[in-house]
């Protein structure tokens, strides 16, 4: 998947400018950004829902506008706000699993057992949390090569979002690209590969986690650290002292904070910038 220079707004004022993003089988990118940074739009600007003003989207080897039966056949978005039929499941997949070549029937029973879904109801009867477990369980049993998720874990209970992880997890192949779009970066902490952070029009950060791991320490004391500190990236008070974001080589694969993380990239763009550009310096 390749953006390159891509522009687009709802008006006079652009929300994307000139934004690129390239992403690569075989990974679980988490997309995080604040209210209204365009995590959504970038979704549906992905999926051909939305149409660039400028710039360039290719997506498996397709232009989503175009919207052609085989790229749709290799795509499945989760969107954040749903809006499910008044059928019942079974109804559903007799609809729609035709679409998706790849279809597997076994793993979508198994999800739902595991998930407790409800059956033979329906869909537009069930709880938001219950929908949104169906609707995933059906994604996943899709195999569509770039599986987009859209806040997955809301509305879903705390042992549901342990087993949403690991079928996830499970699901990912070499050839699959998951793109999970969160405000609950604590629930997808232990789940991405990847960490992007979209900032007014821009990807503003894009590390791998292993990297950010092995380049920054967090941690948590009882006195705020002096602002001149050296290696100081972001501090911020905390329950018990300050928590706070540091500059280190040899961190060794360290404990990521990713709510941490991300408030630090918002606030210091540059100096993250600069890290991890020395780093890759030879």
């Amino acid at each position: 998947m390749e953006l390159k220079g891509l522009r687009f707004g709802y008006g006079r004022e652009p929300l994307f400018r000139n934004a690129d993003l390239s992403l690569q089988p075989g990974a679980i990118y988490g997309l995080l950004g604040l209210n209204g940074a365009g995590k959504s739009t970038l979704l549906r600007l992905i999926a051909g829902l939305l149409f660039p003003s400028s710039g360039r989207v290719s997506v498996l080897g397709h232009e989503p506008a175009l919207r052609k039966p085989a790229f749709l056949s290799s795509l499945f978005v989760l969107p954040e706000e749903l809006n499910v039929p008044g059928i019942t499941d079974r109804e559903y997949v007799a609809a729609r699993a035709p679409f998706y070549p790849d279809f597997d029937r076994p793993r979508l029973e198994r999800h739902l057992e595991e998930l407790e879904v409800p059956r033979g109801r329906k869909l537009s009867s069930l709880s938001h949390g219950q929908q949104k477990k169906f609707l995933l369980s059906f994604g996943l049993a899709t195999n569509a090569t770039l599986l987009m998720l859209d806040e997955p874990t809301n509305g879903l209970d705390i042992p549901s979002k342990g087993l949403f992880r690991r079928l996830v997890a499970e699901a990912l192949g070499d050839d699959r690209i998951f793109l999970v779009s969160t405000h609950q970066v604590r629930d997808v902490e232990a789940l991405i590969d990847s960490i992007l952070v979209l900032h007014e029009g821009e990807v503003l950060f894009h590390e791998s986690v292993s990297d950010v791991s092995n380049r920054t320490r967090f941690a948590v004391d009882s006195s705020r650290p002096d602002e001149r500190s050296a290696g100081l990236l972001y501090a911020e008070p905390t329950v018990g002292g300050f928590a706070s974001v540091w500059m280190d080589a040899n961190a060794g694969d360290g404990h990521l904070d990713l709510e941490m993380l991300f408030k630090a990239v918002i606030a210091r763009p540059h100096a993250f910038a600069s890290l991890f550009t020395a780093e890759r310096r030879p």
